[in-house]
């Protein structure tokens, strides 16, 4: 009876066991609300700027920016390490363009690249992007 145990367990295939490797875990929830977050305010900002201001100048540069938001948002869902470095760097661009605007525009915009930067950056976070399939 022991040899027919040994020869099923045999046949199962390691990815029924680990689906993501040995080194997976499963994705941080702040992973996800920041993911999300990114999404939502690349669409909303996509769409906003698209219906009020479609014969703008800015309309492609502004636009490229939102989808960017979007794709980086998607790809840290999925768990790419990229994908959190672009949306730190989206995050810095917004701050260097609200400098140039209204301090009330500024600080927020610090204010989350610090907050988002600690997340993204910080030790579970981390541990997950180095734990994370690659593509």
């Amino acid at each position: 009876m022991s040899g027919s145990n040994s020869t099923i367990q045999s046949r199962r295939p390691e990815a029924c066991v680990l689906p993501h490797g040995p080194n997976a875990m499963k994705r941080p929830f702040a992973v996800t609300v920041l993911g999300c977050l990114f999404i939502v305010a690349g669409l909303v900002g996509l769409i906003y700027h698209l219906s009020e201001r479609p014969l703008e100048h800015w309309i492609v540069p502004v636009s490229i920016v939102r989808i960017i938001a979007v794709v980086g948002g998607v790809f840290l869902l999925r768990g790419q390490n990229w994908a959190r470095w672009l949306l730190l760097a989206w995050l810095a661009f917004h701050v260097v363009v609200s400098a140039f605007h209204s301090l009330s525009e500024f600080v927020p915009h610090i204010v989350l690249l610090i907050i988002f930067g600690y997340v993204l950056l910080g030790p579970l976070t981390s541990k997950y992007f180095q734990s994370a399939p690659s593509a």
